[in-house]
């Protein structure tokens, strides 16, 4: 192999590699750097650090330009022996057609079969001694080692490539794949702070003893679940190069008196030989309950041990201390202090460009069709946390080989490429796997998109016409609202007589601005325990801003927030909760409150003010051409006679409400189906479905039959 001169040869430093670059065996620099090292796109380059690799050079995005930076994924930083920040040199490379390649798998697992790999590997820079990823079906990855290649030196697999696999019994059994940076989404701001405070300490301690302060202790991560806590711990472990342990809490208590201590003790003397080490307390409230609120001794005894281990007499030197909890509040205030954990994350539930990011990640080894839009998925994903996205991936690609699996030809014992070709993961597999996958953080309070759309909403124009232009607009023409300086409203009442459409156009409402819809009844919030109540409304409000843009609907509000003095102690503590929700300190962004009532005199008068409610809307009971518009809706796609006039039945039905048209089109239909069963044997009923139709007749008993039970009701009233 002939390298560049020594002249091009320039100095960079190493920062990570975008998502979609990862595996590709691409390295970005600025075209200026590019210019220096006498290289033009998709040259090899030679990049030297303790070792040496080669990658595929493309220029850099404008943001990563003129800091002379070189972007490259963690199997490439892991080939150069490079970490982030460290400086290689870079400088262009000869590279030669590869005739034999020889790999070893690090799990001991041969792939599914050679042409595969081959095709996942041509026009990889390769040479002996890298380890590079093969992405399979799905989320899977595989890991190998170049063990030889003929010639020597740097080569080019294609496809006359020999493709050989050695599959020692002495290799490593299945490690698990190393996580890095690159493989995690959304989560940039986080990992940030999280660099700043473990990987100084680790890899540059005599920077803190120059400043003369002691480096950062331990980091605390909080969140939901699913939100990728541990998967940071193991990045960051993976990416300092240090020693990594990690501990489930529970696995610590043991039933003899002082071995969970002895645990601890030991877990943390083995760090200290092995410096610099990180130790990863997973769900640490197991272990670190607040010791006020427990009555076993262990767990007392644990937290002083692990208070001592962490900021006792003794120089932990090196060791930094993760951990990782869904429920802070539970942990023992004690930890919760500088020199033990010193700063407090909390990982929250990915917006729509993390969850982009996260789709992506996990999509990367999948053969998806151009149709799939992931950010048109991400869109969609409202409430989903990392763990959910995975989960999605993989049912999508579970749709996808249901419909080739009746294909596969079991006798053969293997996967034919052309079998495995016809895997094409599709936007309908995607959407099909959205139907199975649920949102984990807020699965307890069942948010949900409803099916509702506007037109399934007969007449009501000027109300639908209101709540546009005062939640779609919003969410639609988001910059157009900020310069006009327009806050989306906190609350929305709809008030009128039962049956006029409040629910279906809250419903209609959460579909069209494509947002989570968390609908609320009264009474189910209600507790005989003291506080309780309020912090279930707490809860519901939490939740809504972590899954935000985000509807609630509370039906039949005056049952939950009363006047002062009409309802008991319950109430005025739930009225006074939802007044500090709706309008206090923590702002509701890009949350509104829907609610509904047909007793608005019953609701106290702090909530009808602006700023809480800002949009009171009446609903009253619809006129001539909106009962014809709902009686239009209700009788869409059936079969009607020529007799039956959408106008003449909303003349007789004045004084009817939207929900008793709905029962009246019902009534008639059913009065038809009566009529057509008496008529046709059972014999012939399937063939004579063709003959099925509802007339002017069937309404007229359906009216008939409404009149009856009203005069009914009024007599018992």
């Amino acid at each position: 192999m002939r390298l560049g001169s020594m002249e091009n040869s320039i100095c960079l430093s190493v920062a990570e590699a975008l998502t979609k670059d990862v595996g590709r065996g691409i390295a970005r620099m600025d075209p200026v750097d590019m210019q220096s090292a006498g290289v033009h796109i998709g040259d090899v380059i030679i990049i030297r650090g303790k070792k040496e690799s080669a990658a595929r050079v493309m220029p850099a995005y404008a943001d990563n330009r003129g800091d002379r930076l070189i972007q490259i994924d963690g199997i490439t930083r892991e080939n150069v022996g490079a970490l982030l920040g460290d400086k290689v040199s870079v400088q262009k490379g000869d590279v030669q057609p590869c005739r034999q390649l020889v790999l070893r798998f690090l799990n001991n697992r041969l792939p599914l079969n050679s042409d595969f790999v081959l095709r996942t590997i041509q026009g990889l820079p390769l040479k002996q001694g890298d380890k590079i990823r093969i992405p399979l079906l799905g989320l899977k990855n595989q890991e190998c080692i170049v063990l030889s290649t003929a010639p020597e030196g740097i080569v080019l697999a294609g496809k006359d490539t020999k493709l050989m696999f050695q599959n020692s019994e002495s290799a490593v059994q299945d490690t698990g794949i190393t996580v890095r940076y690159e493989d995690i989404g959304g989560l940039q701001k986080e990992l940030q702070r999280i660099r700043e405070m473990i990987e100084l300490p680790l890899k540059y301690p005599a920077l803190f003893d120059h400043l003369g302060i002691d480096p950062p202790r331990g980091v605390l991560l909080s969140g939901p679940p699913g939100t990728g806590k541990t998967l940071i711990a193991r990045a960051v472990a993976s990416e300092a190069n240090a020693y990594f342990t990690h501990v489930n809490g529970p696995e610590i208590i043991n039933k003899y008196y002082g071995e969970s201590e002895a645990k601890l003790r030991e877990i943390f003397e083995t760090a200290s030989r092995r410096e610099p080490s990180i130790i990863f307390l997973d769900e640490i409230d197991a272990i670190a309950p607040k010791r006020q609120n427990v009555t076993g001794e262990v767990e007392k005894r644990v937290v002083a041990q692990l208070l001592a281990l962490m900021d006792g007499l003794h120089d932990r030197g090196r060791i930094i201390v993760i951990g990782a909890t869904n429920i802070p509040d539970a942990l023992d205030g004690a930890l919760r202090r500088p020199g033990r954990f010193d700063r407090e994350l909390t990982i929250g539930i990915p917006d729509r460009e993390g969850r982009g990011e996260i789709l992506q990640i996990h999509s990367r080894g999948m053969p998806l069709t151009k149709e799939v839009d992931l950010d048109k998925i991400a869109e969609v994903t409202h409430g989903f946390v990392g763990a959910d996205l995975q989960a999605l991936c993989r049912e999508a690609a579970m749709q996808a080989l249901r419909r080739v699996l009746p294909d596969l030809d079991y006798r053969s014992g293997d996967l034919a490429p052309e079998w495995l070709n016809k895997i094409q993961v599709g936007k309908e597999d995607f959407f099909a796997a959205l139907k199975e996958v649920e949102p984990s953080a807020t699965r307890e309070l069942t948010v949900e998109v409803p099916r509702v759309q506007w037109k399934d909403v007969g007449g009501l124009q000027e109300v639908k016409k209101q709540l546009q232009e005062a939640i779609e607009w919003p969410f639609q023409y988001e910059q157009l609202f900020k310069w006009a300086k327009i806050d989306l409203p906190k609350g929305i009442l709809l008030y009128g007589p039962p049956g006029t459409g409040k629910t279906l156009l809250a419903k209609a409402m959460a579909n069209e601005i494509n947002a989570n819809f968390i609908s609320i009844k009264g009474p189910a919030l209600l507790s005989k325990w003291v506080g309780d109540s309020e912090k279930a409304l707490r809860d519901v409000f939490k939740k809504a801003r972590q899954v935000a843009p985000c509807i609630i609907f509370f039906d039949e509000i005056d049952a939950l927030v009363p006047h002062r003095g009409m309802g008991g102690q319950i109430s005025e503590r739930m009225l006074s909760q939802m007044l500090t929700e709706m309008d206090g300190v923590e702002e509701l962004h890009r949350v509104v409150v829907l609610a509904a009532t047909n007793r608005i005199d019953l609701i106290d008068p702090a909530l009808l003010r602006p700023g809480r409610f800002d949009l009171i809307i009446p609903m009253p009971l619809p006129g001539e051409e909106d009962r014809r518009e709902i009686i239009g809706v209700h009788l869409h796609g059936l079969s009607l006679e020529e007799n039956v006039d959408c106008g003449d039945l909303a003349q007789k039905t004045a004084g009817f409400s939207g929900a008793e048209l709905r029962y009246l089109c019902q009534r008639a239909a059913l009065w038809a189906v009566r009529e057509f069963i008496q008529s046709t044997s059972q014999h012939h009923l399937a063939e004579q479905e063709t003959g099925f139709h509802i007339s002017a007749g069937h309404f007229h008993q359906a009216l008939l039959d409404m009149e009856k039970q009203k005069k009914l009701e009024k007599r018992e009233g």
